[in-house]
C-alpha cells in the first residue's frame, strides 16, 4: 500500500502520483507523512515538499497552501508548484540574492512583509534546483 498524493494548484492539477513516504513544510515545521497517518489538516509554508518513490527522493518547491491527510491520500493546494526542472540555476541565485538585499533594506512593516514573501519564494526555487544538482 502506497499514499496516494495530488497536489493542486489554481489552474491545473500539478501532480497525482503514489509514493511512499511525504515530508512537508507546515507553518510550524516539518511534518512526515507515511502510510495510515491519522486525518490531518495543516497550513504549509513556502518551502519543499520531499516525497520518497522506493529509495528515491523528489523535491518540490510549494508557495504557501494547505494539505489535507485522510485515508492514504493526500491532497495539497498550493498557490504555486515549482519542479527543480522548471528553475535555471543563474537565475534563482539572482533571484535570491536580490530578495536578500530587497529584505536588508526594507523598514516599513507592509515592505518587510512582502520582502519576506519575495525572500522564501526566492530561496525555495534556489533549494529546489540546488537539489536538482545534488
Amino acid at each position: 500500500m502506497r499514499l496516494q498524493v495530488c497536489i493542486l494548484t489554481p489552474d491545473r492539477v500539478f501532480q497525482s502520483e503514489e509514493v511512499d513516504e511525504l515530508i512537508l513544510p507546515t507553518s510550524t515545521g516539518q511534518i512526515g507523512v507515511l502510510i495510515d497517518h491519522a486525518p490531518l489538516i495543516t497550513a504549509l509554508d513556502i518551502g519543499i515538499r520531499i516525497l520518497r518513490q522506493e529509495s528515491k527522493w523528489v523535491p518540490l518547491g510549494v508557495i504557501g497552501g494547505f494539505s489535507l491527510v485522510q485515508k492514504n491520500c493526500v491532497t495539497i493546494l498550493v498557490n504555486e508548484a515549482v519542479a527543480a526542472t522548471s528553475v535555471d540555476l543563474r537565475e534563482a541565485e539572482r533571484s535570491l540574492e536580490k530578495a536578500t538585499n530587497y529584505l536588508r533594506r526594507v523598514t516599513g512593516e507592509k515592505e518587510k512583509i512582502e520582502a519576506t514573501f519575495s525572500f522564501k519564494r526566492a530561496r525555495v526555487r534556489y533549494q529546489v534546483v540546488q537539489w536538482k544538482k545534488s
